[in-house]
């Protein structure tokens, strides 16, 4: 590889560096990713999972950001089917904080302002006669309820990746960038295998730092440059409970200090609750949700709930950190979840710092940071990535219960959950995970739940999987459903299977 120079190194295998390797490599360009940690460890898996709007950043005046997010709502929802659904939020109305009229005005101009297609619209809810006022204290009488969608958002970056990797692009997990240099109008980019302690070295003409909350880290000692840019490390905590209300549809509730919180459906028979905004000063990697944040999450559910949390509720809790832009603002809900970038083209070799951005808008910032860097890459392709879809998501019409259907035609002896599970995750990529199995013990070792042989192998092979926390947390969620005994047998079995294994690493 250092025989050649690459048109472009990516730093960071988050959301936005694996959504610029993937429009770069799909506009011909030759690009190599790397992360020092798995894709997705940071920031990008531990985010609150949905695609949406942001409808509270209506309140700080942030049409442009709303309006693009709504906008790439439902470019997502048809992009990446199987990860990404629609989901109905219930906002209960306090008359304390927010009015009434406010409320329905942000709700109003969220309905509009983005071109909604195929989403529902707002409704009002008398929270004393709907059902999806049961769960809700008696003396909160009025509601709303309007349209997002969720994300499985460690898959859509692990997905991104992927999509990336067969268009040509090379993706290296747990490879640190120890070093990047100009050198003779091109950078020199030192890098090191994080297991092997192997480093090598190889060339490109742009360089693009897209290491979130690290950027500063890439700018200062990687790079040793200069930006006139600043992040400021918010850490957002989310707690997760045994679901507590019946039906699918979620709820938003305001708090006292006038957050809002999301109460979500989570895994089937869990919630998933969060966030809190903390300044967070610490390294981004020691990141860990504290039992003050758990408190506060609690209390919120509590004054509107009828059944009442303890922290003996709490199945478990993480946190994260985001690396919003510095604007200025005092107030880290206030901070805007924009993204800006700063480019550098000294010496004729361009360095493109990401700062802030959000997963909702991450197709459109690797589409602008693209389009930034046009002018040293005359000869690529147009922008794409609008109406293409995501590995697995090209199901017709996007209709997910229909191609549900046709699995249970294709595999009928699969059975329901697991039917489900492989459909949600893979897609229409069922296939290659099941490959030429035809009956249940075809799927190899069983761990529990809904985990079989067959699903990590085709992980391993195919998404980058190494460790036992990228399987049963990143690339799945089946930490969530195995009991401590069925984790620790896993993980044995995985590093007797895997331990001399070689990572999958598609060159370019």
């Amino acid at each position: 590889m250092s025989e050649n120079t690459l048109d472009l190194f990516v730093i960071g295998g988050g959301i936005n560096g694996a959504g610029i390797a993937r429009d770069a490599a799909g506009r011909g360009l030759s690009v190599m990713m790397c992360e020092k940690d798995d894709l997705a460890q940071g920031t990008s898996s531990r985010s609150g999972k949905l695609v949406h709007g942001g409808l509270r950043y209506l309140e700080y005046y942030e049409f442009r950001l709303v309006r693009e997010a709504l906008i790439e709502r439902e470019v997502l929802l048809n992009a990446a089917p199987h990860i990404i659904w629609p989901m109905r939020f219930v906002l209960p109305h306090s008359p304390s904080d927010r009015p009434a009229w406010l409320v329905r005005l942000g709700l109003f101009l969220y309905d509009n302002l983005g071109g909604r297609k195929k989403l529902p619209g707002t409704r009002s809810l008398d929270l004393m006669r709907d059902p999806e006022g049961a769960p809700i204290l008696d003396s909160y009488s009025k509601g709303f309820e309007y349209s997002d969608c969720w994300v499985d958002d460690a898959r859509l970056v692990a997905l991104n990746a992927v999509d990336a990797a067969e268009r040509g692009a090379t993706i290296l997990p747990r490879t640190r960038c120890v070093s990047a240099k100009r050198i003779s109008g091109k950078w020199e980019v030192t890098i090191q295998d994080e297991a092997s302690g192997t480093q090598r070295t190889v060339y490109a003409k742009v360089l693009v730092n897209a290491a979130g909350p690290w950027v500063l880290d890439i700018v200062n000692q990687v790079t040793q440059t200069k930006s006139n840019r600043s992040v400021r490390l918010v850490k957002g905590s989310h707690i997760i409970v045994p679901k507590f209300w019946e039906g699918q549809q979620a709820y938003l509730v305001q708090n006292t200090d006038k957050r809002v919180i999301f109460i979500n459906p989570y895994e089937g028979d869990k919630a998933l609750i969060g966030t809190t905004d903390i300044p967070w000063q610490g390294k981004a990697e020691a990141v860990t949700a504290d039992d003050s944040e758990q408190q506060y999450l609690i209390d919120v559910v509590n004054r509107y709930f009828k059944v009442k949390l303890r922290a003996s509720d709490v199945i478990t809790r993480f946190s994260g950190v985001r690396p919003l832009f510095d604007d200025g603002k005092g107030n880290p809900s206030a901070v805007t979840r924009d993204y800006v970038f700063d480019l550098d083209d000294q010496q004729n070799a361009p360095l493109l710092h990401v700062f802030g951005g959000k997963i909702t808008t991450f197709r459109k910032l690797a589409e602008h940071a693209i389009q930034k860097l046009a002018p040293f890459f005359p000869d690529m392709g147009e922008d794409w990535t609008r109406e293409a879809t995501l590995p697995g998501g090209d199901m017709a019409n996007g209709d997910f219960e229909s191609f549900l259907e046709q699995v249970k035609t294709r595999w009928p002896w699969l059975p329901a959950p697991l039917r489900k599970h492989y459909a949600r995750l893979y897609g229409t990529r069922i296939e290659k995970v099941l490959g030429h199995a035809r009956e249940i013990n075809d799927l190899g070792r069983h761990f529990g739940a809904q985990l079989y042989e067959a699903e990590v192998r085709y992980l391993v092979e195919n998404e980058w999987a190494q460790q036992v926390e990228d399987v049963l947390w990143r690339r799945t969620k089946h930490k969530l459903h195995l009991t401590e005994v069925q984790q620790q047998a896993f993980s044995q079995w995985f590093d007797a299977t895997y331990a001399a294994a070689v990572p999958l690493r598609k060159e370019a």
